[in-house]
């Protein structure tokens, strides 16, 4: 079962905004600090997806743990913005999700060295020295797989969730088969 961790969502606003400005207004929920980041954070809570905002309207959401909770960020983000007459009118110029963090499990242990040969050196990477997963590209995806030795799968890059879904299976089957040939 593909499980969604964290989405990430984009948005443009018909407007530019004086960040100093903006954090003053909103108060403790911002934070902009353009010595460190040109952006300004903002967050309704502790655990609250996180909003980036930037000079030029455009804005990111991260950290929702689902595409609802991301578009529902994003109307209190808009509905914070008109109350404080930032903005008109609760509106964007677009919104839409941009990627999908999720997470799988293949349910057996993996030889990751012997993944690096089947997979293909062409659409993998492995350098344990690195990093502790392989990372799979697969060519007839969009997605990216990092594979774990305990059969931990993250995917990354999918659209929506259908699609993380749809890699994940495909690699299931991959995987069956090498392992089918050991």
């Amino acid at each position: 079962m593909v499980e969604i961790v964290n989405v990430v969502g984009s948005g443009s606003l018909k407007t530019e905004f004086d960040l100093e400005r903006v954090a003053a207004d909103i108060g403790s929920i911002a934070e902009y600090d353009p010595d460190k980041y040109p952006g300004m954070y903002l967050r309704f809570g502790e655990d609250a997806p996180l909003i980036t905002v930037y000079r030029t309207g455009k804005y990111i959401v991260t950290g929702a743990d689902s595409e609802e909770g991301a578009h529902e960020i994003r109307e209190r983000f808009l509905n914070l913005l008109a109350d404080n007459e930032m903005i008109a009118e609760p509106d964007d110029e677009w919104f839409r999700i941009q990627n999908l963090v999720c997470t799988a499990e293949l349910g057996e242990s993996l030889n990751l060295n012997a993944l690096v040969i089947g997979l293909g050196f062409e659409s993998t990477e492995y350098e344990p020295e690195q990093f502790p997963g392989l990372i799979y590209r697969p060519s007839d995806a969009d997605s990216v797989v990092l594979l774990f030795a305990s059969g931990r799968v993250v995917i990354t890059g999918s659209p929506d969730l259908d699609t993380a879904e749809e890699t994940f299976a495909a690699l299931q089957d991959e995987v069956t088969d090498l392992l089918a040939v050991d």
